[in-house]
């Protein structure tokens, strides 16, 4: 558990602060404009420490007020949950946060302290409620910080990731939040669309696919690229293809060479795997790892070889 939480606000410090650097260098103080150019997705709990990080931020390195910093917080960043499941939203102990991120806890503990309080100005002393929307849960004589409270607290909208998701989490997980913020809560489908990843991505196979087909209409309609298994076994259009494929893999042998100093044949065969950074993820660790030991290797001397 600690390595985990260690890993999540290594990298989500890491993005913060880099995000704030690069905001001050092109527009130095102009902090109101930071929500128009700024803008957070979390996605699932992993990052929601993210949150107490960018108030530290800008409250510790930047000299900015509570106020000002929290106004800034909650149009920056939006929440993606991806369980209906309560057991599986993530929770930390509030020890080896204090432990861990003495300061964070701090400001997290503060954040909750202004929720409950908005919490009694609306529902009065319905002590029940106030302890379950709660972000810090005390249960069983211990306490933990609910990330997943956190994140739909500090965001400006919450959504899940298919229709039924979405109105199953107003209804079970989240329900509390939505009675007091329904227009927090919205939709937005998993997929891959062929428009960015196809259309947008590959033109000369958009080119044939169009040319194939007659029209465009399955760049909105994925279901109309069917019509192309009657030209599965048309040589012409075999040939097409592969031209089209061979077209992409020049330009990937190309970047690869440009970026990277390596050359690979466009004859061997690709195994390509694109993935975003992942915020606890070991693997990650460990490639990050091997570029350490390769640039120590690559820094000694030939005795020290």
């Amino acid at each position: 558990k600690e390595l985990r939480l260690k890993q999540q606000h290594f990298f989500v410090s890491a993005t913060i602060q880099d995000v704030v650097r690069r905001f001050v260098d092109l527009h130095q103080s102009d902090w109101d404009l930071f929500p128009e150019k700024v803008a957070f997705q979390m996605n699932d709990t992993h990052p929601t420490i993210a949150v107490p990080e960018l108030m530290r931020v800008l409250m510790d390195d930047h000299g900015l007020g509570w106020t000002r910093s929290w106004n800034i917080v909650t149009k920056v960043f939006a929440f993606t949950n991806h369980t209906v499941l309560p057991e599986a939203l993530e929770k930390w102990p509030v020890g080896l946060m204090e432990k861990l991120l003495p300061r964070h806890m701090q400001i997290i503990y503060d954040i909750n302290w202004r929720f409950l309080q908005q919490l009694r100005g609306k529902y009065g002393d319905d002590w029940e409620r106030i302890s379950r929307m709660s972000i810090i849960e005390e249960a069983y004589g211990e306490k933990h910080v609910r990330m997943a409270y956190l994140g739909v607290v500090c965001s400006h909208t919450v959504n899940g990731v298919a229709a039924i998701h979405s109105d199953i989490i107003k209804n079970t997980i989240f329900k509390d939040f939505y009675a007091l913020w329904p227009e927090k809560f919205q939709n937005k489908t998993n997929g891959v669309t062929q428009r960015r990843w196809l259309a947008f991505c590959n033109p000369p196979l958009r080119k044939l696919i169009s040319k194939t087909l007659g029209n465009e209409d399955w760049i909105t309609d994925l279901y109309k690229v069917q019509e192309l298994r009657k030209h599965a076994n048309d040589p012409q259009f075999q040939a097409e293809w592969q031209a089209a494929k061979r077209a992409a893999k020049l330009r990937a042998v190309s970047m690869i060479e440009r970026l990277c100093g390596v050359k690979v044949s466009p004859d061997a065969m690709f195994d390509v795997q694109v993935k975003r950074i992942h915020e606890y993820k070991r693997q990650l660790l460990n490639v990050l790892g091997i570029v350490h030991r390769y640039n120590t290797i690559k820094a000694m001397t030939p005795e020290q070889r």
